[in-house]
């Protein structure tokens, strides 16, 4: 993980999301890529390979230091992943 946590604080954390990705070889995301979900199967229930949306935990957001916001990847959620 590239980003430090601050134990006393909930504003980055780790989430469920469905994640825009055309090539899955990134490990971070900007926030626009990133829908943020209530569960794993919610995740897996909004992916569509086809259209280059995938099911993933992510930690985020966090600012950039170009003060982007962004998610980075913890795992895909799908047996397929490479």
């Amino acid at each position: 993980m590239r980003i430090d946590l601050d134990p006393d604080s909930d504003v980055v954390q780790e989430q469920f999301a469905v994640v825009y990705c055309p090539r899955r070889k990134r490990d971070r995301f900007p926030e626009g890529s990133v829908e943020v979900v209530a569960s794993a199967e919610a995740a897996r229930a909004g992916a569509n390979a086809t259209k280059n949306r995938y099911a993933a935990m992510v930690m985020g957001p966090s600012r950039s230091s170009e003060g982007a916001r962004l998610y980075y990847l913890i795992e895909w959620l799908d047996q397929d992943a490479p």
